[in-house]
């Protein structure tokens, strides 16, 4: 996760003190909403560029393992957040909606941009078909549990029913296999898997990387406020969004992930401005990875212990939208380029789905 090219969004970080005085103030919902939201962004950036240094400091299976760890941090807080307070629905909508992000925006944004300088880009279709693959089996656990649900209409008796116990299983199995694929990754076919890019410029050479104590600490405080944030954030977004207009599903499907990934999306698009296409490819599939493998099986077996039970079964819009999506990144992984009209094409279907949820009953 490089996000080097993103300092500006650090502006954002007065949205903190001002989510604190809009708090204490009892400003609109609406307002503590968007305060909230706001100031997450410079935090997430803060996060990354912890992790990126980290990754400098200690090597690049250390920091793999930091990045793969850190990277859909923000999500995380506010998902566990989200489901302290009930927000089932809302929780199981930014899991997909964070998927959908990361395939359709910020792939697509990436060869939208980068094809607007550069006429084809290229990129390692060893590593870009292996994200696809690891991609689609995550997809295929995530569709099952709701096919066995709608199939043979499994009751909901007690509070650890069938359908949450087979949820508790496919979360158990990702999160193996999501350990499994960091070792072959970053260990065992580390080769295998380097990146096609060109040699960097003189002239693009990034700040020197923190100190290790310094990015313990940033990673230490900025994890306190990013909870406060997500707090006011969750304890707002019902109220926002019928303020807004909005329904809850909208809300989890396209506003909480851009929220949470603004600043990596950012320095995807900018590495991709770069020629750097195969770096910002595999932020958009790697993150997409992440929160299949790793935030939804975390969040599923977290819930066990919060009171709200999350089940690993999705509405059928959802599975839909992210079945096409996924293979629509398996089509773009497979040749190993990409140019503008891929990035239009990818961008024209995220605006879609994202219509189409908007135009859902508010609830």
């Amino acid at each position: 996760m490089k996000l080097r090219s993103v300092s500006g969004i650090y502006l954002l970080l007065l949205f903190v003190p001002l989510t604190v005085a809009a708090k204490l103030l009892n400003f609109s919902d609406i307002a503590q909403f968007g305060c909230a939201a706001l100031g997450i962004i410079p935090l997430s950036a803060l996060i990354g560029r912890a992790t990126e240094s980290l990754s400098d400091r200690l090597g690049p299976q250390w920091g793999g393992l930091i990045n793969a760890t850190f990277g859909n941090f923000t999500e995380l807080i506010i998902g566990l957040f989200a489901l302290h307070s009930g927000l089932v629905e809302l929780v199981r909508a930014s899991i997909i909606g964070s998927i959908l992000g990361n395939i359709l925006l910020v792939l697509g944004a990436c060869a939208f941009a980068g094809g607007l300088k550069y006429k084809t880009q290229e990129f390692s279709q060893d590593l870009a078909q292996t994200n696809a693959i690891t991609l689609m089996l995550a997809v295929v656990a995530i569709v099952v549990p709701a096919l066995f649900v709608n199939s043979y209409h499994t009751t909901t008796v007690g509070d650890f029913n069938p359908v949450m116990q087979l949820s508790v299983a496919i979360a158990a199995l990702l999160l193996i296999f999501y350990f499994a694929s960091l070792f072959f990754s970053l260990s065992t076919h580390r080769d295998l898997l380097q990146p096609f890019e060109p040699l960097p410029c003189s002239d693009e050479a990034g700040p020197a990387p923190w100190s290790v104590a310094r990015c313990l600490g940033v990673l230490v405080i900025t994890a306190l406020v990013v909870s406060f944030q997500s707090d006011v954030l969750v304890d707002k977004v019902k109220s926002a969004a019928v303020a807004a207009h909005m329904n809850q599903v909208f809300v989890g499907i396209i506003i909480v992930p851009i929220i949470g990934n603004a600043a990596e999306h950012f320095s995807a698009v900018g590495l991709a401005m770069r020629n750097k296409m195969d770096t910002a490819l595999s932020i958009a599939l790697g993150s997409s990875i992440q929160v299949a493998m790793f935030v939804a099986p975390f969040l599923v077996i977290m819930s066990l212990f919060l009171g709200h039970h999350l089940s690993m079964v999705f509405h059928t819009p959802e599975m839909v939208s992210l079945t096409l999506a996924t293979v629509i990144a398996a089509f773009i992984a497979s040749d190993g380029k990409t140019h503008w009209l891929e990035g239009a094409q990818l961008l024209a279907a995220y605006a879609i789905i994202a219509g189409a949820f908007y135009f859902l009953p508010a609830n």
